[in-house]
C-alpha cells in the first residue's frame, strides 16, 4: 500500500463529497489547495496509476438514469485477470472486484435500457464463456461510499 502525503490525503478526504461542479474544476480544487491546477491532475494521475484511486466520478442514484445491475461470475483463477481486465475496459461497467467465493468477480452494469443491459450480459458471456450471474437491485439503500484518511 502506497503512504500518502498530507498533500494527497487532503485532496482524497476534501474532495470525495461536494466535488465542485464548475467548468474548471480541478483549478477551484488547486485554488482551495494553494497548489496548481497541473499539480492536482498530477497527483490525481498518479494515485490513479499507482492503484490508489480507480476513477473520479459522480455516483448516481441507481435508476435515476437508465438501469443497472449487480453482476457476478464465477471464474477460474488462471483467467481471473484476463476476464476481469476485459469487464473493466466496457464502458457501461462501473466498478469491478474480486471476493473470496465461488462467484469471484463483481461488477456492476449502468445503461440506458434494459435490452441493452441484456445485450451487455450476452456480450460478456459470449467473449468469456462463462455465464454471468445477474442482480438487480430490489430495494436501496444508501450507503455512503466516502471514507475519511487520516493525516
Amino acid at each position: 500500500m502506497l503512504e500518502l502525503n498530507e498533500l494527497q490525503e487532503k485532496l482524497l478526504n476534501n474532495f470525495q463529497k461536494q466535488f465542485p461542479i464548475l467548468p474548471k474544476p480541478y483549478a477551484n480544487i488547486a485554488d482551495r489547495l494553494g497548489i496548481t491546477e497541473a499539480e492536482v491532475l498530477k497527483i490525481l494521475g498518479e494515485l490513479q496509476t499507482n492503484g490508489v484511486i480507480s476513477r473520479i466520478g459522480p455516483v448516481f442514484q441507481p435508476h435515476s438514469l437508465g438501469v443497472s445491475t449487480l453482476a457476478a461470475m464465477a471464474i477460474p483463477e488462471s483467467n481471473l485477470e484476463k476476464i476481469a481486465s476485459y469487464i473493466s475496459s466496457l464502458q457501461e461497467v462501473n466498478h469491478n472486484y474480486e471476493r473470496e467465493h465461488n462467484f469471484n468477480l463483481w461488477f456492476v452494469i449502468t445503461t440506458t435500457t434494459e435490452e441493452n443491459l441484456q445485450a451487455i450480459l450476452t456480450k460478456i458471456e459470449q467473449h468469456t464463456e462463462f455465464k454471468v450471474l445477474s442482480l438487480p437491485m430490489l430495494v436501496g439503500y444508501h450507503i455512503d461510499l466516502g471514507f475519511k484518511l487520516d493525516y
